[in-house]
C-alpha cells in the first residue's frame, strides 16, 4: 500500500504570485503508481513548489512525513516478528551487522550507534558494512552503492556467522551493495532482514524478512532522505527497541542496562534503582556504586543481595532483571516458609 498526500491549502510565494494548480487525480500522483519505483517519481503535485511561499513548501514536508510514518502500518507485525527472531539469535551470542549505501546506510549506522548508549549492548556485538566505508559517513563515495563484490568482501572482514543478524537498508529495494550484503549472509546462515521503500524488489526478495515501507515519490523528486529515511528511521527505532526487549535491556518501562556517562545518566540511574527497588535515593547510590555503575546488579543489591550473590543470580538468568527478581522473591518466600 503506497500512502500518498492529501492536498492542502497552498498559498503562492508573496513575490511571484503564481496560483497553485487544482487538486486533480496529478497532484495524488496515481498516474506514477503502476512503475516499478515510486520512490523515484516525479508527482505533478509539486512542479511548481519552488514557486510556493515557504510556509506552504514547509507545510507539505511536513504533511509528506506523516504520511510516511503512516505508511510503517501495514509492516507492524512483520517488525516484531523481524525482533522476535533477532533476540532469539542475539541471545544465542550474535551480533547485529547493519548494512546499507548512501543516506540509508547512515541511517542503519545511526540506529546501530545508539544501542550502546541507551541499551549498554557491546561495540564488538555490533557492526557495519557500509558502501565506501567510512568515508561515506560524511561524503559521497561515487559508485560505492554499485559494487556488490564489496559487501561480499566487507562481510567476510566481518566474518559473519550463523548467530549473526543482518539489518540491510535500502529505499530502492535494488542498491547492489546492499542485496550483495543480504546474499552473502545468507550464504552464511545468518537471520538477513530487508527495509525498503519499493515492493517488488531484490532486496524484500532476497532477504529472509521483509519490510517495506511504501512511501512513494517524495516532495522533491528521488530525495528519498525525506519520506524514505523517515519510514527506515522510524522502522529501526522499532525494530531495535523491540529487539532490546527482548534481550532483557529494558525492565518496566526503564534502561536497565544504560551505560552511565554523564551525571546526568548517573541521576537518572540512581533514579531507577530506587524506583525498582522501592528505595529512596541516598540507598540507591550506595547500591549503584557498590555494583559498580551496573544499573541491574544496583537493584539486587539495593533489594538486599550481596554483590557476587547478585551477580551468580543474574548471570543465571541470562541478565533478564525480571527473571532474576522472581527467583530472588521465590527464594526469599521460600526460606520464610521454612522458618515457620
Amino acid at each position: 500500500m503506497i500512502i500518498d498526500l492529501i492536498p492542502l491549502k497552498y498559498k503562492p510565494h508573496p513575490l511571484r504570485g503564481t496560483a497553485i494548480p487544482g487538486f486533480g487525480k496529478h497532484f495524488l500522483g496515481y498516474e506514477n503508481l503502476k512503475q516499478d519505483m515510486p520512490t523515484e517519481n516525479v508527482s505533478e503535485r509539486f512542479a511548481d513548489i519552488d514557486n510556493w511561499s515557504t510556509h506552504s513548501t514547509v507545510s507539505a514536508m511536513f504533511e509528506a512525513q506523516l504520511s510516511a510514518i503512516a505508511a510503517i502500518g501495514p509492516e507492524l507485525a512483520t517488525i516484531a516478528h523481524a525482533a522476535e527472531a533477532a533476540s532469539r539469535r542475539l541471545m544465542e551470542g550474535g551480533r547485529l551487522v547493519y548494512a546499507g549505501a548512501g543516506t540509508s546506510g547512515r541511517i542503519a549506522v545511526q540506529d546501530g550507534v545508539e544501542l550502546g548508549p541507551t541499551f549498554g549492548w557491546p561495540a564488538a556485538r555490533v557492526a557495519y558494512a557500509l558502501a565506501g566505508g567510512r568515508d561515506a559517513l560524511v561524503g559521497s563515495v561515487e559508485l560505492a552503492e554499485d559494487d556488490a563484490e564489496a559487501a561480499a568482501h566487507d562481510l567476510d572482514k566481518i566474518a559473519v556467522a550463523k548467530n549473526d543478524v543482518l539489518v540491510g537498508v535500502a529505499a530502492s529495494g535494488r542498491t547492489p551493495y546492499t542485496v550483495g550484503a543480504i546474499e552473502k549472509a545468507n550464504g552464511a546462515g545468518a537471520l538477513t532482514i530487508g527495509i525498503a521503500n519499493n515492493r517488488p524488489s531484490p532486496l524484500l526478495d532476497k532477504a529472509q524478512i521483509g519490510i517495506c515501507a511504501e512511501t512513494g515519490s517524495e516532495v522533491i523528486a528521488g530525495s528519498t532522505r525525506m519520506k524514505a529515511g523517515t519510514a527506515q528511521k522510524a522502522i529501526l527505532n522499532l525494530f531495535s527497541t523491540a529487539t532490546m526487549i527482548r534481550c532483557g535491556r529494558v525492565y518496566q518501562g526503564l534502561m536497565v542496562d544504560m551505560v552511565i556517562s554523564n551525571r546526568k545518566l548517573k541521576t537518572r540511574a540512581v533514579e531507577i534503582v530506587g524506583r525498582l527497588a522501592g528505595v529512596d535515593n541516598a540507598v540507591a547510590e550506595a547500591a549503584l556504586d557498590a555494583a559498580g555503575g551496573n544499573i541491574k546488579l544496583g537493584v539486587l543489591c539495593a533489594l538486599g543481595m550481596e554483590l557476587d550473590e547478585a551477580e551468580r543470580l543474574l548471570s543465571r538468568r541470562k541478565g533478564i532483571l525480571r527473571d532474576a527478581v522472581i527467583e530472588m522473591n521465590e527464594n526469599s518466600a521460600s526460606r520464610k516458609e521454612d522458618r515457620k
